[in-house]
C-alpha cells in the first residue's frame, strides 16, 4: 500500500511541483506524490528546466488548486511555504501535516543566470529534504 503525500504551496508552480517530481524519482513504488496550491499559477518553465537538468521530467504535471478531497486522500500534507501553511483553505488534522519551508524561486531577482541559480539551489534543498524523508521512512 502506497503512502500518499500531498505537497502544498501558494501557486503550485515551483516548489510543490519540484517536491512532487523528486518524490516520484526517489520514493520508488512506496509513495504516491501529489501537489496542489492555494491558487494555480501554472507550471513554471524554470522549475521544469532545472528539474530536467537532474533527469527529472515534471513537464507533464498539472498546476492544481487544493481541494478537501485531496487533503482527505493524503496520508501526509507537506506545506512547502509559509503562505500555504497559514492560508490553506481546507481543514487539516494535527499530525497529518508537516512544514518544509523553502524560499520561493519565482520571486528571485537578478539576471537570468542568477534566477536560475536560485531555482537550482531550491531544487537541491528540496531534493535533500525528500531524500531524508525517504530514508527515514525506510527505518519506520
Amino acid at each position: 500500500m502506497k503512502t500518499t503525500i500531498l505537497f502544498l504551496c501558494t501557486g503550485n508552480s515551483c516548489r510543490s511541483q519540484m517536491a512532487e517530481g523528486w518524490l516520484h524519482q526517489l520514493g520508488g513504488e512506496r509513495f504516491e506524490a501529489l501537489s496542489a496550491g492555494i491558487e494555480a499559477h501554472g507550471l513554471n518553465p524554470m522549475a521544469v528546466q532545472v528539474m530536467q537538468e537532474c533527469g527529472v521530467d515534471i513537464s507533464g504535471q498539472q498546476s492544481e488548486i487544493v481541494t478537501a478531497d485531496m487533503v482527505k486522500r493524503a496520508d501526509l500534507l507537506v506545506a512547502v511555504c509559509q503562505h500555504a501553511e497559514d492560508h490553506c483553505p481546507v481543514a487539516i488534522t494535527a499530525g497529518h501535516k508537516q512544514s518544509w519551508l523553502f524560499d520561493d524561486p519565482a520571486r528571485a531577482e537578478g539576471s537570468e543566470d542568477e534566477v536560475l541559480d536560485t531555482f537550482r539551489r531550491v531544487r537541491d534543498e528540496i531534493r535533500a529534504r525528500i531524500e531524508t524523508f525517504v530514508l527515514a521512512s525506510n527505518v519506520t
